[in-house]
């Protein structure tokens, strides 16, 4: 039995990522179903709050994922939006496997790529699923950072050709460098930056929001074009009006009803769940149909460690097969 164990750092994460984005939607998609199969044991998360610190968060995301490639493990990962200021990353993150044989650690990995694109992938799955029509008119990005950056990336690799982008962030600057870094990766049409969140949702029919907020600035959807598609990935945007007005999509209904989200908030409110109509997987599987006609349909992830797990698994059974990675002899005793 060994006592070794290997370390993968961001650089060895990444070569197994790049290039392989509708291979890894169609990972997302597969960890659904295995999850909604029953496949998966995925405790709650407890956030790690700090006195005095609103925004900042450490979460623990633990499970385990059966399927072809069973695998455990956990995400322990760190979102500070003041790092953004000190030059630093929103999030870090590291991740941890475990043999479901032995229980014991295998591997040790940089999670914070894992996540996000673990989050674009689902996003690009929702949009793949969710969005009427064979092209997207016009993409509005509510948040101008890294998530929503691979979730454009996600979205054009998975070959949905995309008119006009509206941006819009609270940080100008942002804005305008996320709008420059978008034509340097070659997207050829229209970027708008916008002055606010009512122009990204009047103008757009596919819309991401990707923010830090904790409480939601979004009171209604009526400024939306009838049949828009909304991926809250950022939970805390809309206001329990605008959940209650539209057609709602989850990851898992158990998991995105805490936390303060903006579907627990209408929860609490309404004292029902009755207003979320299923999951992604009931979708890709067929049990429910994509859209309800005429409603707005939102897609609100609440981010399952089944997509982490996965995506972790991908990374280290690729990274063992190239030979990547560092291993620590007797690590363990």
């Amino acid at each position: 039995m060994s006592n070794a164990i290997t370390l993968l750092t961001a650089a060895d994460v990444a070569r197994q990522l790049v290039g392989r984005e509708r291979e890894l939607i169609e990972l997302a998609g597969q960890a659904y179903c295995t999850h909604a199969r029953g496949e998966s044991r995925l405790p709650q998360s407890e956030y790690l709050r700090f006195p005095g610190m609103e925004r900042e968060r450490i979460i623990p995301k633990a499970g385990y994922l059966g399927g072809a490639h069973p695998i455990a493990g956990i995400k322990w990962i760190g979102s500070f939006p003041d790092n953004v200021q000190r030059g630093l990353p929103r999030a870090s993150a590291v991740m941890i496997l475990n043999s479901v044989e032995t229980g014991r650690p295998t591997t040790i990995m940089e999670g914070s790529l894992i996540s996000g694109q673990r989050t674009a992938a689902s996003a690009a799955l929702a949009a793949r699923l969710l969005h009427d029509g064979p092209q997207i008119a016009c993409l509005g990005l509510i948040g101008c950072g890294p998530i929503n950056a691979e979730t454009l990336r996600f979205i054009r690799a998975d070959l949905k050709p995309i008119a006009r982008l509206c941006l819009f962030d609270l940080d100008p600057n942002r804005m305008a460098e996320a709008a420059t870094a978008i034509r340097h990766s070659g997207f050829n049409g229209e970027i708008t930056q916008a002055h606010d969140i009512t122009t990204v949702l009047s103008q757009a029919d596919l819309i991401s929001f990707a923010t830090s907020a904790v409480t939601p600035s979004v009171t209604t959807l009526a400024q939306c074009q009838p049949n828009a598609t909304v991926l809250h990935i950022s939970l805390r945007d809309l206001a329990p009006a605008a959940i209650l007005s539209a057609d709602n999509i989850v990851d898992d209904i158990d998991h995105v009803l805490q936390a303060n989200t903006s579907l627990h908030v209408t929860e609490q409110a309404e004292g029902h769940r009755r207003f979320i109509r299923g999951t992604l997987a009931d979708i890709v599987e067929g049990r429910l149909p994509a859209r309800v006609a005429g409603q707005i349909s939102v897609f609100s992830p609440f981010g399952l460690a089944a997509l982490d797990l996965a995506f972790a698994e991908f990374v280290q059974r690729h990274c063992l097969a190239a030979g990547s990675g560092l291993t620590v002899p007797d690590f363990l005793p």
